[in-house]
């Protein structure tokens, strides 16, 4: 199955995405986060939270490509 240029393109994103979100958990897993405050490490938890969901939408819009 050949691919179309924006399928690539959100396979890119979904990869790059996931990259990010390895990042930021592991800073807010790690001691350093303990430094921030309260208010910003939530912000950042919800920044996570965001871009989980935004990562498992296009992780669905890729099985719908190899599906289609």
């Amino acid at each position: 199955m050949t691919m179309q240029p924006y399928q690539l393109r959100v396979i890119a994103e979904q990869q790059e995405l996931d990259a990010k979100i390895a990042l930021l958990n592991a800073f807010l897993n790690s001691e350093k986060s303990s430094t921030l405050d309260a208010a910003e490490r939530y912000r950042m938890q919800r920044q996570l939270s965001a871009m989980t969901i935004y990562t498992h939408c296009l992780g669905e819009r890729i099985a719908n490509f190899v599906e289609a």
